[in-house]
């Protein structure tokens, strides 16, 4: 801001009461608007509010933008898709009510349990390019798809938020990247077409999804810079490494389908995604199992839409209130037990909120036993279930309930692995880490000695490493887990400086004769 006057903090509307709504605590901010959870007393229901934020209120190009959000949002019913629930405008508070959605976003899930395994990858795919379908059909541009932007829930269900860049079809204007008012977007996710400012269409939405599915499947994103420009000439300029190199274990025809989203010209590209998720039914047929559960959101987008506030009705209300205020002022033998399994996620939501939300005992002193973790009809939900409370107990009832489910139960001791480390529990973690190190299957392998290798660093055993590091070296391409590489990295570091001078010298020899070996 150089010289020029720090702007004011945006006051804390919380306890505030804006109507029916009784703002409880801000959840977050924007460039446009603060984000309330709110309790909506005569429907005994929470929602977010996202109020537009002060400074903006007498800019009439920020009011159009906020109009333009709560316009795209209430013309969009759509299961997969975050629903609005009502616009106004109260002693000059402009706000929008909304869905509130308990979980966490598709970036916040990757970096807690890393890249999915194909069944669930498909699922949160096919969610999302129905919401896009149905956004699309009302010829509706979201413009900002990332990670950040997929919520999901405690159901499995999968919902596109925040339609804030949305274009609707009356507008007609290109993206202009300096228009003054006009949010970028994100770098990392956008279009080649977004960067450039020119026109966009459907298949805009479908390549920022590509590079989303990109990170998901591999970890990170196709294309990454220090700053926004480096990122953005990627886009234009550079093809991304290929995720088959990247996730073998994945169908060539998935990838395939991912780079088709990335491709630069969008003439190259899925021409809607109605026809993307032709492509994803035929993978998930072919790969996972020919019947997808009814009781999921479908591959179809019509069937979808439920019980809303009318477009129309939220549309004209809120034009008419800124006239006014204006005036005024897995693995193929899983992967159908995959499918089969997913039958009942949706069941699975009331059971964790009771999990999660059980009260404190009213009287102190003893120890308390957790309560014991229930068990799912099927392997399946045990594991989702412990996806989303995360605790040791939720993973170890994968593997006490479903010891005869190997690949679950392996993916479940992954997980109880990170939780030592996070907690410094490096005995219990290590005993896992040594149990995937004497496995043949080299992937899993590769998990354990370079867990290992890492334990043993952090309990200063640096030689004994050393050692473990000279077992995986071989096999080292087929880590994949990128919290577990970056703990390798960390060891490697902190041995070649901890290690004694005759030792270091023989080891940072050894890991020379190694790359050289490789060049």
């Amino acid at each position: 801001m150089g010289d020029s006057e720090a702007k004011p903090a945006e006051p804390n509307l919380t306890g505030r009461q804006l109507g029916g709504f009784r703002l409880l605590r801000r959840l977050g901010h924007g460039a446009m608007a603060e984000v309330y959870l709110a309790d909506q007393s005569p429907l005994k229901r929470q929602v977010a509010i996202k109020v537009l934020r002060t400074e903006l209120a007498d800019d009439p190009t920020y009011i159009r933008r906020f109009q333009r959000e709560a316009q795209a949002a209430a013309s969009l019913v759509h299961a997969n898709i975050v629903q609005i629930h009502q616009v106004d405008c109260i002693d000059g508070i402009y706000f929008i009510a909304q869905e509130y959605i308990q979980g966490q976003n598709l970036r916040q899930w990757i970096t807690r349990h890393g890249p999915p395994d194909l069944a669930h990858a498909l699922s949160v795919m096919r969610q999302v390019a129905a919401a896009l379908a149905k956004a699309a059909e009302q010829g509706i541009i979201h413009r900002d798809i990332k990670p950040e932007n997929i919520m999901l829930t405690r159901s499995g269900e999968v919902k596109v938020a925040d339609f804030g860049l949305a274009r609707l079809p009356q507008q007609g204007e290109g993206t202009d990247l300096t228009q003054v008012g006009m949010t970028m977007g994100t770098p990392l996710y956008m279009s080649p077409e977004q960067v450039e400012g020119k026109l966009l269409d459907p298949r805009s939405d479908i390549y920022s999804f590509g590079v989303t599915c990109y990170h998901m499947l591999a970890g990170s994103p196709p294309f990454g810079g220090e700053t926004a420009l480096s990122v953005a000439v990627q886009h234009l300029k550079k093809q991304p490494q290929s995720l088959e190199t990247l996730r073998p274990d994945l169908p060539l025809d998935l990838c395939r389908v991912v780079h088709k989203m990335l491709a630069k010209d969008p003439k190259d590209r899925h021409p809607s995604p109605q026809a993307l998720l032709h492509e994803l039914r035929q993978i998930q047929i072919e790969h996972v199992g020919d019947q997808w559960p009814e009781d999921l959101p479908g591959w179809e987008t019509a069937r979808l839409d439920g019980p809303g506030i009318a477009p129309v009705e939220a549309t004209q209300r809120l034009h008419t209130l800124m006239q006014t205020a204006a005036a005024a002022r897995p693995r193929p033998r899983d992967r159908v037990v995959w499918a089969i399994g997913l039958l009942g996620v949706f069941l699975l939501g009331a059971t964790i909120a009771c999990f999660t939300t059980r009260p404190e005992p009213l009287l102190g002193g003893g120890q308390v036993e957790p309560p014991p973790v229930p068990r799912q009809d099927t392997a399946l939900r045990q594991w989702y279930f412990a996806s989303q409370v995360g605790t040791e107990e939720a993973w170890r009832s994968v593997i006490d309930y479903f010891p005869e489910k190997q690949y679950l139960a392996e993916r479940a001791k992954q997980q109880l692995a990170r939780i030592y480390l996070r907690e410094g529990s490096y005995s219990e973690a290590l005993a896992i880490f040594e149990e995937f190190a004497a496995l043949d299957e080299e992937e899993l392998r590769a998990f354990g000695l370079a867990g290992k290798c890492g334990v043993l660093t952090l309990q200063e055993q640096y030689r004994q490493s050393a050692a473990v590091l000279d077992q995986l070296w071989p096999i080292r391409s087929k880590l994949r887990d990128p919290q577990i590489r970056q703990m390798l990295s960390y060891a490697i570091r902190k041995n070649r400086s901890k290690l004694g001078t005759q030792d270091r010298q023989e080891w940072e020899e050894w890991l020379n004769q190694q790359f050289r070996e490789e060049d």
